[in-house]
Order: C-alpha cells, then structure tokens, then sequence
C-alpha cells in the first residue's frame, strides 16, 4: 500500500506567510502615498487661495489709485489697461490670513509678478501639518510645499484713441457700460472693482 506524501501543508504555509506580508506591505506603502497625495493637494489648496486672496487685496489697492489718477494724471487709462504695479503692501498679510485658515504658513510674502503683461502674485506655502507616520522614513516630520500665481486682468475694453481728458466709454462685458469723466469725477463713483478687473489663477 502506497503511503500518502507528507508535508505539503507544511512547504504551502511559509508562501501563504510570504504572500500576505507582501500584500500588507504593499497595502501600506499605498496609504503612504495617500498620505502624501493627501498633504500635497493640501498644500495646493492652500496656495491657491493665498494666491488669489494677495491679489483681490492688490486689486482693491489698484482701483483706489485709479480714482487718484483720473483728472490728476493724463495716463489714468494706463491703469484700466491692467500695466501697473499696484505695489499693494497687503498682498502679503492677506495671503498669510488665507494660508492660516487653511493650516499653512506663507514662505517669503506675496511676491509681484507680470504675466503676459498683466500684475500677479506668487505665493509659496508649506503646511504646518506633517504627511503623518507611516510605512516610510521620515513622512512623520515631512510637510508638503506648493505655490500658486494669481493674476489681475482688466475686464474693460476702451477705444484706444480715447482722449483722457474727455469721457471715456468703458464695456465691462455682459453689457455693462462704465462711463468716466475726468472734469467731473468722483472715485466714489468707480463701480465694484470685480467690475474692472478679474483675478483668476495663473497655474
């Protein structure tokens, strides 16, 4: 009578072992990349509306120095064709608020930047929180970094013949008509600056 082999189970176990700890691992090599992922979009988060928090406050400071310039200084349109440098000293602080909501901290200020001739604002952030312990070295004290551009851009169209020194005709889009006249101006009859200008990110 032929025996039965012995020790099958015994070969099969050490594989099963082997196997389930591959897939553990793998398991939690991929909630380490979640983690980053997780952080990382964060981040992003965060820079964005840094980003777009600097340059609403940039923009605030440029509609106050186009009601300066109108009848004061004949380039006041220069300011409606979005070329100047709102040079707004709150781009900073209006950023670093945005970034605290959303648990980060602004590296080096709002910085000024021209894109494709219009004023802008580049914002770097990092987390205050880490990725978190995992499988990996050293994600336990790794914050994720980001940084976001904003951009004002003019929402008027003039005609570019227009005497600066006479009414100007401005088209806003979705039909709205601004009508400016320096003789007879007040700054306090500039409309909503979300009327003039856009703000709207970059990258």
């Amino acid at each position: 009578m032929v025996g039965r082999p012995h020790g099958d189970h015994g070969q099969t176990l050490p594989i099963y072992i082997w196997l389930t700890g591959i897939l553990l691992f793998a398991a939690f090599a991929f909630f380490a990349f979640a983690q980053a992922a997780s952080a990382r979009n964060g981040a992003q988060s965060a820079a964005d509306a840094a980003a777009l928090a600097a340059a609403q406050d940039a923009r605030g400071e440029l509609i106050h120095r186009l009601g300066q310039a109108v009848g004061q200084d004949d380039n006041w349109l220069d300011w409606l064709a979005g070329g100047q440098d709102p040079a707004d000293a709150g781009a900073t602080a209006a950023a670093q608020q945005l970034a605290a909501e959303n648990d980060s901290t602004v590296q080096g200020g709002a910085q000024y930047r021209v894109v494709d001739g219009y004023p802008g604002y580049r914002v770097d952030i990092q987390t205050n929180y880490t990725v978190g312990d995992s499988i990996i070295p050293g994600t336990e004290g790794m914050r994720a970094n980001a940084h976001a551009i904003a951009v004002i851009q003019p929402r008027c169209d003039f005609d570019p013949a227009a005497d600066p020194k006479k009414p100007v005709e401005l088209n806003c889009g979705d039909g709205e008509i601004v009508n400016i006249d320096p003789e007879n101006f007040d700054p306090v009859d500039l409309p909503d600056a979300s009327v003039l200008f856009s703000v709207h990110l970059a990258e």
